[in-house]
């Protein structure tokens, strides 16, 4: 079940050039950005933990997004 809101989804994917946007896109895009975003917060939490700390910084993220992709 979705748990990012639909509505600011639909906007990203209409930047992106779609003129028109099904509830199902909304609601894939909504499942796999669930998926990317706690697999990168999983390496964040290993890039803090590797740096001896307990907090998750935006310096943790950077680093888990980089090497995500």
């Amino acid at each position: 079940m979705a748990q990012l809101p639909l509505t600011p989804l639909g906007r990203i994917i209409k930047s992106g050039g779609a003129e028109r946007v099904s509830e199902d896109a909304k609601i894939a895009l909504s499942e796999y950005l669930e998926q990317i975003s706690e697999e990168i917060a999983i390496l964040a939490m290993e890039h803090a933990k590797e740096s001896g700390r307990k907090t998750l910084k935006a310096e943790d993220i950077d680093a888990a997004y980089r090497n995500f992709y």
